[in-house]
């Protein structure tokens, strides 16, 4: 049966987080028009890492785009901790800003724990803090954390039901593997769900019993085409530098499936680059329009 190849959809990213940048910036329109409102998204990059920078921008650049206010604040690579925090909460406090964004990683002598805990669960709009994710695991109304929102979304957006399915997802990291499981297994997605990691002594066991398979380890090759169940859908979060010298920076962008030996076996795949990383910024911009709408409600 594997020797039959299909033929594998290729899931667009792009096209998914355009349709749904389009509901966002009607949103906005509509909560400055009735409320007088403009939601504001406050980032916060501390150092010159030049993949935060990047990030930055494009979510600087996304704001613009939907109509609503962006406050970039970039501060040096010496900023002390106290520092960070002080400013966290003085934009707690601010009515303009909706949302705050802390650019991870954060320099070494910053504790990560410590900024995001000083953000307000309202304008959690990463839905990293312990609240949130103590609200998402439990089934209440929170921010649901960008990434695996999105990766819900090219789910549904491939066709696939995944009320009954089995899913596998390989990777345990606090943002993406672990929520994306608990958000699979939520009562109104209604996954069985298994999560694999580096304990687990034979992945291909799992994934090729897999309905759908999220991948995010962070090694290319962790999910090859022999490894799937045929039709399965696959969304493959990694965003690995391989060297290539035909390239005009000398490198190429990979995913943590090999794309080629997948193609054929998949029902559905995203590609990398242009399946999960536009919907990052996407669902960002749609918590924080979510926050305006609640501010406007208090």
């Amino acid at each position: 049966m594997q020797n039959q190849t299909i033929n594998t959809k290729i899931i667009d990213g792009k096209q998914l987080a355009d349709n749904l940048r389009a509901e966002i910036a009607e949103g906005v329109c509509r909560i400055k028009n009735e409320k007088g409102l403009t939601p504001g998204l406050a980032v916060i990059l501390v150092g010159d890492n030049p993949a935060s920078v990047s990030y930055v921008t494009a979510k600087e650049r996304a704001c613009r785009e939907a109509g609503m206010f962006s406050r970039e604040i970039r501060l040096a690579a010496e900023t002390t901790e106290s520092e960070v925090v002080r400013l966290i909460n003085e934009l707690n406090g601010d009515s303009a800003i909706h949302g705050i964004l802390v650019q991870l990683p954060l320099p070494k002598h910053i504790s990560e724990k410590s900024v995001i805990n000083a953000i307000a669960p309202e304008k959690d709009v990463d839905g990293f803090t312990p609240v949130n994710v103590g609200r998402m695991m439990i089934g209440e109304d929170c921010y649901l954390p960008c990434t695996p929102h999105g990766i819900i979304k090219l789910i549904e957006f491939s066709g696939m039901d995944i009320r009954g399915k089995h899913a596998v997802v390989i990777g345990r990291s606090n943002i993406v593997g672990k929520p994306v499981a608990a958000l699979l297994s939520r009562r109104e997605t209604n996954a069985t769900v298994t999560l694999c990691h580096t304990g687990t002594p034979d992945v291909a066991r799992f994934t090729r019993e897999a309905d759908i398979v999220v991948v995010a380890a962070g090694h290319p090759g962790t999910l090859t085409g022999d490894m799937l169940k045929k039709g399965a859908v696959v969304i493959d979060v990694g965003v690995n530098r391989i060297p290539d010298a035909t390239r005009p920076k000398g490198f190429r962008l990979v995913g943590d499936a090999d794309f080629e030996s997948c193609q054929g076996v998949a029902g559905a795949i995203t590609p990398v680059p242009g399946g999960v990383g536009p919907m990052t910024i996407t669902m960002l911009l749609w918590n924080t329009l979510e926050s305006a709408r609640r501010a406007a409600n208090a």
